[in-house]
């Protein structure tokens, strides 16, 4: 599955060892997604390896792709979000600002008025 938004919110990594003496790190993050009548938040997590390959920032534009998986504890269902790719959008390239005038230069005279001489006064 995949989605397109606003990283709004970045966690701290977070890590610790598991029952089984593995080692495991994950980074949560919020998207906001505004397609749509009614602006969504999506909190998701990028889990082991993928913690250090994708290195989102708040205010970057990614279509991110995840997995979602249920699990059940003691008789209640828990949801994951899990991404496993992230594409950042790169900002569009900022037009060209207009030259600066050479120091002395004599601005060009207004445009004349369409319709000819019968506009003037006298």
């Amino acid at each position: 599955m995949e989605i397109k938004g606003t990283i709004i919110h970045a966690l701290p990594e977070v890590s610790g060892v598991s029952k089984a003496g593995n080692a495991w790190k994950k980074k949560e993050y919020v998207l906001e997604n505004t397609e749509g009548q009614f602006p969504r938040k999506i909190a998701f997590t990028c889990f082991g390896d993928n913690a250090d390959k994708i290195n989102l920032q708040v205010g970057q534009v990614a279509t991110i792709y995840f997995d979602i998986e249920s699990r059940e504890f003691n008789g209640r269902w828990y949801t994951d979000i899990r991404c496993w790719r992230a594409d950042v959008e790169q900002p569009a390239a900022a037009a060209p600002a207009a030259a600066p005038a050479a120091p002395g230069a004599v601005p060009p005279p207004p445009a004349m008025p369409a319709g000819g001489d019968d506009e003037f006064p006298f």
